[in-house]
């Protein structure tokens, strides 16, 4: 995940106009941006998105609709073939049927928490990888159900001073992390952490 200088995801008030929250969108130049192409930043890019079997995700990074879905015909902020090129499962307290992209890409819409939304992904993924995308809370719950192994952060020299935060609520030394990986690109430092098991 892309995060702030001081550890914010996403930046406050999060809508339609902001999807980001406001100034999130800083967090995202190093591969949005003019640097996007760097050799480090595309690495990076390619070893988030390719293979992955499936991908989980929180309902506020999937879009700004809150609530019961109505009528709504919101598929994604992405457009009509959207990146991920994989099943999707969405984090949402309200069903809704799959939609269907181009790519690949299917939304599917899991009411029954994290735990089933992974035990989904597996079952499509088999032996690839799966992405928990996002946004804090997804992340958050994957981490404290004990379902996440490597931790990808993209460190922005960007302050929000408000927002989501990813590590909020963990007691101290919980999850325990070993840092495995460091690399620089203009503006923004990607790091992998290695969840730690005992």
């Amino acid at each position: 995940m892309s995060i702030s200088a001081d550890g914010y995801v996403a930046g406050p008030h999060q809508s339609l106009d902001e999807p980001l929250g406001i100034g999130g969108r800083a967090l995202h130049q190093w591969h949005l941006g003019p640097t996007k192409d760097h050799p480090v930043n595309r690495q990076v890019v390619s070893d988030m998105m390719d293979g992955m079997g499936a991908t989980i995700m929180g309902r506020n990074m999937f879009g700004p609709i809150r609530g019961e879905w109505g009528d709504s015909d919101w598929r994604g902020w992405w457009g009509d073939v959207p990146p991920y090129r994989c099943p999707v499962f969405v984090l949402t307290h309200y069903a809704r049927d799959p939609i269907t992209m181009g790519g690949g890409t299917t939304f599917h819409f899991v009411t029954d928490g994290i735990r089933s939304a992974h035990a989904q992904a597996q079952a499509v993924a088999g032996d690839r990888p799966i992405s928990i995308a996002g946004g804090a809370s997804c992340g958050r719950q994957a981490i404290a159900a004990g379902l996440v192994d490597e931790i990808d952060l993209q460190v922005n020299p960007v302050l929000l001073g408000s927002g989501e935060r990813l590590l909020d609520g963990f007691a101290p030394g919980e999850p325990e992390l070993e840092l495995v990986r460091v690399l620089e690109a203009p503006g923004v430092a990607h790091l992998r952490y290695q969840v730690v098991r005992r």
